[in-house]
């Protein structure tokens, strides 16, 4: 049987790399299914959760905030796995392809077994595929340019980050809507059919996609070389400050849905769901993504460069700003008032902004700082800032919990601690950007088949 070709260096083109929209579509469906099953975790935990016996044993809501962020800790964590394997071992095109069945199987776990017992197998194997794969597709996407076509691949991360949010933000309307009308079999069943279009998706583009072989001792030379250990050590500081922004963020998924829960949902001429609220955060991406690119940067490049550095800066800031408004909200909750949701979607409008910032620059800027044989591993790095931030969320709930079930941060007080850390976290980072020193690598043109 004749060997199967891949291209293992970016194609020759000024264009877009022909494997970009398999990646895309791979990428639509996956946050499909991932973020479909993020939007009701906590309302599963705390409304349908059942016993081994199949009893209704269901967490408060300090526990279920603990163990989601947990969750999501890992998720962030695996990442640095699958870049070892991917950049190491087997490259990232196997290493997708093998941890995106692992994923699917989790998803079954989910859907199959709504017990305590399900619920930990179910999201132990997304957290390994999930996380696993993340490093490694979004380095597959910076692997397809050359110098050629580098100059597309702010548009082509733009792109990624909308295909996204483009699958988000349908899930996030549809799943919450499947758990209350269907129950929590079919609304953890819907993501893991969409977790295995995602992989034949994957699977469809194989032979358009450059395969950038795994360096093996080579790898592990660069990333222990002085020019690896210094970019991985300049790259680590700026993901301490990132992992504050991720502790903030993560909470519109637990804290906000379970204030959402104690507030007027009419809204629009229907009433909403707690869980579906999340949705305004990737149709606001979906929105903001044209507006930043095309009128909010280029206004204030007019004022002064906008680097990468600065863009995070800014974020920080508009998210610290973002969670002033829960805070105001739950001033309004204890005083025995009933806010209308509007306030939440002010609050999402500031945080989203935050995330456009943040996240999109950040992605960009660890693929073109990380050396060439160090990309998933770089990845794997950047995307455990997001542990780093949830292991900060859960600890800071496992904290403030008091033995009769109340809280040491109780109301606004809860909101006002986390805006504060990230305004001070913004503060020292201003200091440490101006003294940054970037260093661009882009993979090479060389092209040959294995």
């Amino acid at each position: 049987m004749a060997k199967t070709k891949y291209l293992t260096a970016p194609p020759k083109t000024t264009g877009m790399p022909p494997g970009i929209p398999y990646i895309v579509a791979n990428e639509a469906a996956e946050r499909f299914s991932y973020y479909g099953m993020r939007s009701i975790l906590v309302i599963f935990m705390t409304h349908y959760l059942l016993s081994a016996s199949g009893q209704l044993q269901v967490m408060d809501e300090p526990d279920a905030k603990k163990w989601y962020h947990l969750f999501i800790a890992s998720v962030y964590f695996f990442p640095l796995l699958g870049a070892i394997i991917a950049d190491a071992f087997l490259g990232k095109y196997l290493t997708i392809i093998s941890l995106s069945i692992v994923y699917c199987l989790g998803h079954l776990a989910l859907a199959l077994d709504t017990t305590r017992l399900g619920l930990a197998i179910g999201l132990g194997l997304i957290a390994l595929g999930s996380g696993g794969i993340k490093p490694c597709v979004s380095a597959h996407v910076g692997d397809q340019f050359s110098e050629a076509n580098k100059c597309l691949l702010p548009k082509v991360f733009s792109w990624f980050y909308f295909s996204i949010n483009f699958g988000s933000a349908i899930s996030t309307l549809l799943i919450p809507f499947l758990l209350e009308k269907y129950g929590p079999h079919v609304a953890f069943g819907t993501p893991g059919i969409l977790m295995l279009l995602a992989t034949f998706f994957f699977w469809l583009g194989r032979h358009k996609y450059a395969h950038i072989p795994p360096g093996g001792m080579a790898f592990v030379r660069e990333a222990f070389s002085p020019t690896g250990l210094k970019s991985i050590g300049k790259l680590l500081v700026i993901y301490v400050f990132i992992a504050m922004f991720w502790s903030l963020y993560d909470q519109s998924s637990s804290s906000w849905v379970f204030q959402a829960e104690k507030m007027d949902r009419h809204w629009l001429g229907r009433d909403w769901l707690p869980a579906q609220i999340q949705a305004i955060n990737p149709i606001l991406i979906l929105v903001y993504i044209p507006l930043f690119t095309y009128v909010i940067y280029p206004l204030i490049n007019k004022v002064f460069p906008l680097t990468p550095l600065r863009k995070i800066s800014i974020g920080f800031f508009v998210t610290a700003a973002s969670f002033l408004i829960p805070a105001y909200v739950e001033s309004k909750i204890v005083a025995g008032q009933t806010p209308h949701i509007i306030w939440q979607f002010f609050a999402y409008t500031l945080l989203i902004a935050g995330e456009i910032f943040v996240s999109i620059t950040a992605l960009e800027f660890s693929y073109t700082q990380a050396p060439k044989r160090m990309k998933s591993l770089i990845m794997g790095i950047f995307l455990a800032s997001v542990t780093l931030g949830n292991v900060f969320t859960a600890a800071v709930n496992a904290f403030i919990k008091n033995p009769d079930k109340t809280s040491k941060l109780s109301g606004p007080s809860y909101y006002l601690f986390f805006a504060g850390a990230m305004f001070v976290a913004a503060l020292l980072f201003i200091f440490f950007a101006a003294r940054y020193k970037e260093q661009t690598y882009i993979q090479g043109e060389e092209q040959t088949s294995v």
